[in-house]
């Protein structure tokens, strides 16, 4: 290659790394918008929410006696979940279990 394609190459890949910068801090500002919109939505949500529960207190839920047995079955070994429920957890924490308990609780 000689000088003048290599100064043509070089000046190709220079252009590019200047588009590349452009589109990176395109980027880094739609990021940004969008993380100040996320905050604001979350504290938007985080008033209604409690907006709501003074509303209507009576309707929150409260676990009860199944959800406390489920727990206790899964805490003592056991599958709670449809996929293997009463087998014994060998293998850890399952899951499909703590999925359902976290569903139900």
């Amino acid at each position: 290659m000689d000088k003048q394609a290599v100064f043509a190459e070089v000046a190709n890949v220079e252009e590019r790394i200047g588009e590349l910068y452009a589109q990176v801090g395109s980027l880094k500002r739609k990021i940004v918008e969008l993380i100040e919109e996320n905050q604001k939505l979350t504290m938007e949500n985080a008033k209604l929410r409690k907006i709501l529960d003074q509303l209507h207190p009576e309707e929150q839920v409260h676990p009860g006696d199944g959800y406390d047995n489920l727990a206790r079955i899964y805490h003592d070994g056991f599958h709670v979940c449809h996929v293997r429920f009463g087998s014994l957890r060998t293998d850890g924490d399952c899951l499909f279990c703590l999925s359902l308990l976290n569903k139900t609780g």
